[in-house]
């Protein structure tokens, strides 16, 4: 016996895409593939002075052009990777939490209540955590010596954030993330721990 495995040694960096028409005006964004509004461009310009000191083994990106744009921007150009998609809100895509919460006549939050069939099926919280298992399986090799950078959405990323922490799903309803904002996610030891959390330009 060798004793316990080694901490690893890379770090896991989220990048939140920039800001969107939808991302200001608080309607959910999931399956609709909507781009960046100027301002968002420009908060991503600001990304490669501050993902400077990473050495970064692997870089994936939602297919979302909100976030192959970004990093584009950042100057990147990462490996696409579907399980880095924004939860499937169903019947709730494009609305905002308030449009929710009149219709249903009580205080909806989409972490506690969750989504109902719409256009598209829809997801739990607890499938969006599974697809952000498949992220981090996909992310520990090379975590073991280097850093990876993960290009995103708003609930998605907190949930990936939970599921690192070793934390239930619904975790993420307390951790928030701006839009354009960087997080660093590492070990403290053998403890998953954050270093840094929604860091705007």
């Amino acid at each position: 016996m060798t004793g316990a495995p080694a901490v690893p040694e890379g770090r896991i960096v989220l990048v939140r895409h920039g800001k969107t028409e939808w991302s200001e005006s608080g309607q959910h964004t999931g399956t609709t593939d909507i781009p960046l509004t100027p301002q968002g461009e420009a908060d991503a310009a600001t990304l490669p002075a501050r993902l400077t000191g990473y050495d970064f083994g692997l870089v994936l990106s939602s297919p979302m052009q909100r976030a192959r744009r970004t990093a584009e921007i950042a100057g990147y150009s990462p490996e696409i990777d579907d399980h880095l998609v924004e939860w499937d809100y169903g019947v709730y895509e494009g609305r905002t939490t308030q449009e929710i919460r009149e219709d249903l006549g009580y205080e909806w939050t989409v972490f506690e209540h969750g989504v109902a069939p719409g256009a598209t099926p829809g997801e739990t919280v607890e499938e969006v955590a599974a697809r952000a298992s498949r992220v981090m399986l996909r992310a520990a090799p090379v975590l073991a010596t280097r850093d990876v950078l993960l290009f995103g959405h708003g609930h998605a990323l907190r949930i990936l954030a939970a599921v690192f922490l070793r934390e239930q799903p619904r975790f993420a309803a307390r951790i928030l993330l701006d839009a354009g904002s960087v997080s660093v996610l590492e070990h403290e030891r053998e403890q998953p721990a954050i270093r840094l959390w929604n860091s705007l330009p």
